[in-house]
C-alpha cells in the first residue's frame, strides 16, 4: 500500500500543470544560474592571473631593498559558480610590506557598486528561496486538498495506517520534486565541465556535499508543507500558514538574530580601529624624529671646538655606527607599530568572532540560514574567509619582511634614510637608492591555503545534522497532526 499510495501521488504531481511550470522554471534558473557562475569565475582567474603578472613585474623593477612592496592576492573558488557567499564582499588584495598591517582592498562589489543592488544568481539562492517556495505550493492542500474533494475518506477507508499514508504522501511529493531538480543539474554540471572549470576530486566531493545539502533542505520544506496541511482545515488557511511561516524563516529570523548579536556584543567600526592605529603611529615617528634631532645634536656639541678636517674625520669614524643606531631606532619603532596594530587586529577580529558565534547562533533558529551556512562553508565563501585570509597574508608580510630586511643587511643598506650633517645646511634627509636590477629569484611569494575539503565537510556536517533534525521534527509533526486529524 505505502508503493501504491506513492506511484498515485508521483503519478498526480507529474501530470499536473504545476510540474510543468515547475520545472520549466527551476531548470532556466539552475541553467541561467551556473552559466552566470562560471562566467563571473573566469573573470575572477582572468583577473587573479593578470595583477599577478602585474605584481611579478612591479618586484622586477624594483631597485631597491628599502622601498620594494610586494602584493597577495586571493584566488577564486572554483565552486564560486554555484555559491558565491561573500567572495564578491571582500576585498580581492592586500599590500605588503614592512610599515603596514594587512586590509584586503578592491572587492567586486566595492569596484562595480550596480552588481551589489541585485546581488548574485547563484544555486544557493534558487534552493534557498525558489525551491522552497515551490515545495510549500506541492504540500500545502496535501491533506486539506483531499479532504475537500473527498477522497481522503475514501483513501483511508482501506486498511492503511495513517503514519504509512502520511509518509507514503510526503515521499511522493518529494520524489516528484526532485525530479524537477535532478535534470537541469545533471546538465549544469556537464556544462561546468565542458566550460574547463578547474574542478579536482576535492571540489567533486564539496559539490556531493552541497547537494546532499540542498536536498537536506529540500526535505524540510516538503516536510513542513505537509505537516501544516494536517494541522489546518482548508487549503486557503495552510497556504497562509505555509506562507507566514516561510516568510519568517528565510527572510525574518536570520536577521534578528543579526540585530540582536549587534545589540549584544559592540565591535568597533573599520574607521575607528584605524583612527587609532594613526593616532598611535604618528606619535611614535614623532618621538623617534624628536629624539633622533636631539641625538645629532649632542653629537654636534661633542664637536665643538674641533677644526674641519677634524669634524669630517670624527664624522667618517663614526657615522657608521650612527646610522646603525639610527636605523636600529626606526626599526623598533616600526616593529612597536607593527604590534600595536596586530593587537588592534586581534582584540577586533576576537569581539567579531564573539558576535559573528552569537549571530549565527540565533540565525540556525532557522533552516534557511541553516543551509545558507553550510553551503558557503562547503564553497570556501563563508563569513570565515575574510579572517583566514588576511591571518595567512599577514604570515606571508613577516616572512616577506625578514627576507628583504636580511637582503638588505646583505646588500650594505642601511634599511633607514640618509642623514647628511652640514655646519650651514643643518640636517638633511634622504633615502638610499641602490641602482641595479635586484635578484628576487629566492623571493617568497604569496600562495593562497584554502582549508582542506574534510575540515569543510566536518564543519559543514553539523549544519546538516541540524537540517536531517529539522526535517525529522516536521514529519514528526505532520504523523502527529495526521492521528488526530478529521477527515471529515
Amino acid at each position: 500500500m505505502f508503493t501504491t499510495v506513492v506511484m498515485k501521488e508521483l503519478k498526480g504531481i507529474l501530470l499536473s500543470q504545476k510540474f510543468t511550470l515547475t520545472f520549466g522554471v527551476v531548470a532556466v534558473l539552475i541553467l541561467m544560474s551556473i552559466a552566470a557562475g562560471i562566467s563571473e569565475y573566469s573573470a575572477g582567474a582572468r583577473q587573479y592571473d593578470t595583477a599577478v603578472q602585474l605584481a611579478e613585474q612591479e618586484l622586477r623593477e624594483a631597485s631597491n631593498w628599502m622601498s620594494i612592496n610586494a602584493r597577495a592576492l586571493r584566488p577564486p573558488d572554483p565552486l564560486l559558480v554555484f555559491v558565491s557567499g561573500i567572495h564578491n564582499d571582500i576585498g580581492r588584495l592586500s599590500g605588503i610590506n614592512g610599515r603596514e598591517t594587512v586590509k584586503l582592498l578592491h572587492s567586486v562589489y566595492a569596484d562595480d557598486p550596480i552588481f551589489a543592488v541585485f546581488r548574485s544568481l547563484d544555486l544557493m539562492f534558487i534552493v534557498q528561496v525558489v525551491l522552497s517556495l515551490f515545495a510549500i505550493l506541492f504540500t500545502y492542500d496535501a491533506i486539506t486538498g483531499e479532504r475537500e474533494s473527498g477522497t481522503l475518506q475514501l483513501s483511508l477507508a482501506n486498511p492503511l495506517p495513517r503514519r504509512i499514508y502520511i509518509l507514503a504522501k510526503a515521499t511522493g511529493i518529494w520524489t516528484g520534486l526532485l525530479l524537477s531538480l535532478s535534470i537541469p543539474m545533471i546538465l549544469g554540471l556537464l556544462i561546468v565541465s565542458l566550460a574547463g572549470v578547474p574542478l579536482s576530486a576535492s571540489d567533486w566531493l564539496r559539490i556531493g556535499a552541497l547537494l546532499i545539502g540542498s536536498l537536506l533542505y529540500f526535505s524540510v520544506w516538503v516536510a513542513a508543507g505537509v505537516a501544516i496541511s494536517t494541522w489546518t482545515r482548508t487549503p486557503s488557511a495552510s497556504f497562509m500558514a505555509c506562507l507566514v511561516l516561510w516568510i519568517c524563516t528565510v527572510l525574518i529570523l536570520p536577521r534578528i538574530g543579526v540585530l540582536a548579536a549587534e545589540q549584544m556584543i559592540g565591535v568597533p567600526t573599520v574607521a575607528e580601529v584605524d583612527a587609532q592605529k594613526d593616532g598611535f603611529e604618528k606619535a611614535a615617528w614623532e618621538k623617534q624624529m624628536a629624539g633622533m634631532g636631539d641625538r645629532w645634536k649632542e653629537r654636534e656639541v661633542a664637536m665643538q671646538g674641533f677644526s674641519k678636517e677634524q669634524r669630517d674625520a670624527y664624522r667618517d669614524e663614526h657615522m657608521w655606527q650612527w646610522m646603525q643606531e639610527e636605523d636600529a631606532g626606526r626599526k623598533k619603532v616600526q616593529a612597536e607599530i607593527d604590534a600595536y596594530g596586530l593587537r588592534l587586529q586581534e582584540e577586533v577580529r576576537n569581539k567579531r568572532a564573539a558576535q559573528e558565534r552569537v549571530a549565527l547562533t540565533l540565525a540556525r533558529s532557522s533552516p534557511a540560514a541553516v543551509y545558507q551556512l553550510a553551503a558557503m562553508e562547503i564553497a570556501r565563501t563563508s563569513v570565515g574567509l575574510k579572517s583566514t585570509t588576511e591571518a595567512s597574508m599577514e604570515e606571508y608580510r613577516k616572512i616577506f619582511t625578514a627576507h628583504v630586511d636580511r637582503k638588505q643587511q646583505e646588500s650594505g643598506g642601511t634599511g633607514g634614510f640618509r642623514i647628511t650633517v652640514d655646519s650651514e645646511k643643518g640636517f638633511s634627509f634622504s633615502a638610499p637608492r641602490e641602482r641595479g636590477t635586484l635578484d628576487i629569484s629566492d623571493l617568497p611569494r604569496y600562495q593562497s591555503t584554502p582549508a582542506p575539503a574534510d575540515r569543510l565537510m566536518a564543519d559543514a556536517g553539523w549544519d546538516g545534522l541540524l537540517l536531517f533534525l529539522f526535517a525529522l521534527a516536521s514529519l514528526a509533526l505532520a504523523v502527529v497532526g495526521f492521528h488526530r486529524y478529521d477527515v471529515r
